[in-house]
């Protein structure tokens, strides 16, 4: 997944799914160190008992995160954690369908494979299944229209 750039041209955040972890990892990276992580937001995604965390990135640089970078990078790591919260309270085959297109994907998809998947995805569940099973696995919405 490309880096998404925060409201300070200074910071981007990387989300990857880690498989080891079963865990989204939301990085913050600070650009002209390089690229280095300087916040980790972790939300295991399989186990509600796991709870998410955040934790500072392994640079010995200090580095000032504006209050507004900060905000965001917590925002949308509370965006993650309640979309991860939320889709393993549906019914279990739908949970197991989102957990195996999780662990095949890691979360990224292209648009080929994205409108291959949705073809299959129509023809083996209902419109409202669906939606459920692509906002869990890739935290895009299906229009139900």
């Amino acid at each position: 997944m490309p880096p998404i750039p925060s409201p300070d041209p200074d910071y981007a955040l990387t989300a990857i799914y880690v498989l080891p972890d079963d865990a989204w990892h939301l990085e913050l990276d600070h650009l002209p160190s390089g690229g280095t992580t300087v916040l980790l937001g972790i939300v295991p995604d399989e186990d509600p008992e796991r709870e998410p965390s955040v934790c500072t990135g392994g640079t010995d640089e200090v580095v000032d995160i504006p209050v507004p970078v900060l905000r965001w990078f917590l925002e949308l790591v509370d965006e993650q954690i309640a979309g991860s919260r939320a889709w393993m309270q549906l019914r279990p085959e739908l949970v197991a369908t989102i957990k195996d297109l999780i662990d095949e994907y890691r979360g990224a998809i292209d648009e080929d494979e994205y409108a291959d998947l949705l073809a299959r995805l129509e023809s083996e569940l209902p419109p409202a299944d669906v939606a459920e099973v692509v906002r869990g696995a890739f935290r895009r919405e299906y229009d139900l229209g």
